[in-house]
């Protein structure tokens, strides 16, 4: 399913945190919002997954504008893992992770075989299975994350948006977290601030400067050393992977002179 952003407006205690946003993220695509801290990017997710209602503007999932389907149904649509997702009661994980079902489920109906099934073969792929039974207030950042993602990925549903998901994760469950992002056959908005991890994992990125979509097209379109330089202040060397041709940038720790603009 499409997911799009058109003209999207978001008004917080009078300041302007995004400021016409317009972005596809065609079904099956994995699209990634890039951008330094404070461009508006979690402010714009928060507008897909229905925490925010736009000042201006609207986010369809399909044909339907998502503010005016059911909460259920857009809750069946569109999974969210946030960047506040924490679990404050102490849940064991495969309780968490069964609490993506509650869009299919009315009251406190049990899961069915087929839903119990999917929880322990999502945990298991995501290398949690062994955690089932402990409480979440006892694992590491990194395991509550992938706990977090299972959730969503039980869910089931056709639009997954992600704040920061490789928070927390050793080089490892980064990479084994975003190559099954690309092949879970979903439509994908994902925020990550990793500008190699991003060029790997996504099929097209928007650029957010000060609310304000920059750039847009293939990571090797955006990433540009004079982009790179001009948004986030910084003076990089873009080079392709060796393996998969995909830009990598090789930073430079003496400053750019644009980056002395940005102070």
């Amino acid at each position: 399913m499409e997911l799009r952003i058109e003209g999207l407006g978001v008004d917080i205690d009078g300041r302007s945190l995004v400021r016409d946003l317009s972005l596809d993220v065609p079904s099956g695509e994995v699209v990634g919002l890039v951008g330094p801290n404070g461009s508006g990017k979690s402010t714009a997710l928060r507008c897909v997954y229905r925490a925010l209602r736009p000042a201006a503007g609207t986010v369809r999932v399909g044909d339907d504008d998502i503010c005016l389907l059911p909460v259920r149904r857009s809750a069946r649509l569109v999974a969210a893992m946030t960047q506040d997702g924490s679990v404050d009661l102490d849940f064991t994980v495969e309780e968490v992770v069964a609490l993506g079902r509650a869009p299919h489920r009315r009251g406190n109906q049990p899961l069915d075989a087929r839903e119990r099934a999917l929880c322990a073969t999502t945990m298991a792929r995501l290398g949690i299975g062994h955690l089932a039974g402990r409480g979440v207030l006892t694992l590491s950042g990194g395991e509550r994350q992938r706990v977090l993602l299972a959730r969503a990925l039980v869910q089931e549903p056709e639009i997954l948006v992600l704040d920061e998901p490789t928070n927390h994760l050793d080089v490892r469950h980064q990479v084994e977290v975003l190559s099954r992002l690309r092949g879970a056959g979903l439509t994908v908005l994902v925020v990550l601030h990793d500008l190699n991890l991003a060029a790997a994992a996504c099929d097209r990125l928007g650029v957010l400067s000060q609310g304000r979509l920059v750039a847009s097209g293939t990571p090797a379109e955006v990433l540009t050393e004079e982009l790179v330089a001009e948004v986030f202040g910084v003076r990089a060397t873009v080079v392709p992977h060796p393996l998969t041709g995909d830009p990598q940038l090789l930073y430079s720790l003496h400053p750019s002179p644009e980056s002395r603009t940005h102070r």
